[in-house]
């Protein structure tokens, strides 16, 4: 009776804890300090960083957003993923949370989950079971302290349903975690974005001992029927190209159409955009925006 008892207390927390957090408005997060993970991507930072104070991502419909901190250290990794490989993609965002921990002798890793909805194909949950499942089956203790999705962040208007919170961010100093939109989504976000489109798997894009982002290397083959999908309409586009189309942002064909144009100028990576084989680097100015670097220095 005990053990129930606590288990109820728990789920009561976590659904007062979504509430809280669905009923806060997104705040508009500007540039400066700011490091914009897309999906299929992850990074990693600790407060002592002196460029990136804040780390985040949206345009989540069924996919869902994963924040895993570490509360000795500090050290805090956010991740947007939409169900491609998730026993590996949390496999490695545990990693990368404890390397930057190893010297800190006390705190414990706290997971945070946001995002989804009741989509008709029943994606958000199946992404939200195998997510609770690899974080289950982790050898270290993971506790969930934020459980805002699938049914805990729907809504329904005229019989069609919603995600709620489409995107968040954390304060990587202070681990707080905020309903967020981001104006500016790059650097190279086509060129991200591209990669998620030719089905690349998750990757790690900063460097936080250096400071740095790095994009790429990255290669893909041609796009197939590039021409006839930029031919099709706004409709075919969002039904198509959508896990859900009548969820998306207003934006969502928009995006994807400027993707496809970058696939079709760079149906070749390797020669036009990494023709050297080496990241595009990036650090923070005196402004606190993203300027390339010299990948050789």
């Amino acid at each position: 009776t005990r053990v129930l008892g606590q288990a109820v207390s728990v789920i009561i927390c976590l659904q007062e804890k979504a509430k809280l957090l669905r009923s806060q408005p997104a705040r508009v997060v500007e540039p400066r300090g700011l490091l914009y993970v897309q999906q299929r991507e992850f990074a990693v930072t600790t407060p002592k960083d002196g460029s990136v104070s804040i780390l985040g991502s949206d345009d989540a419909t069924t996919c869902h957003i994963v924040v895993l901190r570490h509360t000795g250290s500090g050290a805090t990794c956010l991740t947007h993923c939409d169900g491609s490989d998730t026993d590996a993609e949390v496999s490695l965002i545990m990693s990368s949370v404890k390397a930057l921990s190893t010297a800190t002798g006390y705190g414990r890793l706290e997971v945070h989950l946001v995002g989804g909805f009741n989509d008709d194909r029943q994606l958000s949950q199946k992404l939200t079971n195998q997510l609770l499942r690899a974080f289950d089956l982790q050898s270290d203790d993971v506790h969930l302290v934020t459980f805002c999705v699938t049914e805990l962040n729907d809504r329904e208007e005229e019989d069609i349903h919603f995600p709620i919170v489409y995107g968040i961010a954390v304060n990587v100093k202070t681990g707080e975690i905020f309903p967020a939109t981001f104006p500016v989504k790059g650097p190279d976000e086509d060129l991200r974005s591209a990669r998620v489109l030719t089905g690349a798997t998750l990757t790690n894009i900063y460097d936080a001992e250096m400071e740095q982002l790095h994009i790429g290397p990255y290669f893909w083959r041609p796009f197939p029927h590039v021409d006839f999908w930029l031919e099709q309409d706004d409709e075919q586009i969002l039904q198509n190209l959508s896990t859900s189309p009548l969820a998306e942002p207003p934006h969502f064909v928009s995006h994807i159409r400027s993707t496809l144009t970058f696939l079709k100028a760079h149906p070749f990576p390797s020669r036009s955009l990494f023709p050297d084989r080496k990241p595009r680097i990036y650090k923070k100015n005196a402004d606190g925006l993203w300027e390339q670097v010299c990948s050789d220095k």
